[in-house]
């Protein structure tokens, strides 16, 4: 099931998000992240592929928030490693930014397999 319309259309404008994860001990993080949105499904990428803090938090405890703007939208963070997924997300990705040295850095292909799909919670 995507997010409403309504999410949808202000993640995809946003140019950049927060995604708050959790840490073992409880303790929540905020990290500066690209999302894009493609065929009605949000997906993110670790810039710094496994070594990314929070790609490590969203892989160990999949329940994450997007924060756009003043909007906490709540979201389950899934592996979508697959080859269709990390191709569509890359596209996403090319549609999205301007090339250059940061949109190089997301399309290496040690992150390509630290592509998230992210869903609603329901």
């Amino acid at each position: 099931m995507p997010f409403p319309k309504p999410q949808l259309e202000s993640i995809d404008a946003a140019r950049e998000v927060d995604i708050e994860t959790r840490a073992d001990n409880g303790r929540v993080y905020r990290t500066v992240i690209w999302i894009m949105v493609e065929d009605d499904v949000v997906y993110v990428r670790s810039v710094r592929g496994e070594a990314g803090r929070w790609y490590q938090r969203a892989t160990a405890d999949s329940n994450v928030k997007i924060v756009v703007g003043s909007v906490e939208i709540d979201a389950v963070a899934r592996l979508a490693a697959d080859e269709r997924s990390i191709e569509t997300a890359s596209a996403g990705l090319r549609r999205k930014y301007a090339p250059g040295p940061s949109l190089d850095s997301m399309l290496k292909p040690d992150v390509l397999p630290t592509t998230l799909r992210l869903e609603p919670v329901v």
